[in-house]
């Protein structure tokens, strides 16, 4: 929206969240050239975030290549796909580091349908962890920088089925969170 540069965020999250929301923004400024967002948009465009509170509170940077996504989503217009999950910690450098829970996203992502899921490279050994009949039926994609999560989380642009009067996106988080942005087409 237009604005003054401010990143805003509302709702349940804890200072860790915070920090990662910030360190998400910072990675995206740093790389919107590469991503066709106009110049000085820090500048000229708020960008707001909000957290609903959720059943189970969360803080942690678990959500940051999440968040990063939302915030290209809002400034590109580029619709993310809806049928994958993704967790990881973002530097303001683009590196996905590892987070915990990993066997707990899994199981939640698969218990709500979803198969494809995006995990850090450094968590690959805790899908050894997982019951064999979960793991067998998940789709993982492991990432050492956003550059890897960005090829995988965004519908193609020749693949997008949703109606161009869609109205209402949702980016998942952590698999039971949503980040939700209204945009007017």
């Amino acid at each position: 929206m237009e604005g003054k540069g401010i990143l805003q965020l509302t709702g349940k999250l804890g200072d860790v969240m915070q920090e990662s929301a910030r360190v998400a923004y910072s990675y995206v400024r740093h790389i919107k050239n590469e991503l066709g967002i106009k110049e000085k948009f820090n500048e000229i465009t708020d960008v707001h975030l909000h957290f609903p509170e959720g059943a189970v509170p969360k803080d942690g940077p678990s959500a940051g290549i999440t968040i990063t996504t939302a915030i290209i989503s809002v400034l590109t217009d580029r619709e993310v796909r809806q049928d994958v999950a993704m967790t990881g910690e973002i530097t303001i450098t683009g590196e996905v580091l590892a987070v915990g829970g990993i066997k707990e996203k899994v199981i939640g992502a698969h218990r709500v349908g979803i198969r494809d899921v995006v995990l850090p490279y450094d968590n690959k050994v805790d899908t050894e962890e997982l019951p064999k009949e979960i793991a067998d039926q998940m789709k993982f994609y492991f990432a050492k920088t956003y550059d890897d999560v960005k090829k995988i989380v965004f519908v193609n642009k020749g693949n997008n089925k949703q109606s161009k009067n869609t109205i209402k996106k949702s980016v998942k988080v952590d698999t039971n969170e949503k980040i939700e942005k209204n945009l007017r087409k």
